[in-house]
């Protein structure tokens, strides 16, 4: 049996509220972390930050967990400013 148009809109509108909970929540959590690592007092560009991060979720992803990452605080070059600080 299909349902009706409503339905299929009122479950979208709880799927959309049940995903903005998920993705506050999980901001939440990467904020609290970067906080404790320091990143809140570091001065770079939001695109290089982005990269680095992306950096550190590719590691991840790869399954090259193991523990610590070693170095992947910083990417080099990132800590020098080289994004052409004024």
């Amino acid at each position: 049996m299909k349902k009706p148009a409503s339905k299929i809109r009122e479950e979208i509108t709880r799927l959309q509220d049940q995903l903005k909970q998920a993705e506050t929540r999980e901001a939440e959590r990467i904020g609290r972390l970067a906080l404790k690592a320091g990143l809140g007092e570091v001065e770079i560009e939001d695109s290089e930050l982005i990269a680095a991060l992306e950096e550190v979720a590719a590691r991840f992803r790869k399954g090259g967990r193991t523990g610590r990452l070693a170095g992947a605080s910083v990417p080099s070059g990132a800590s020098q400013g080289s994004g052409g600080e004024a």
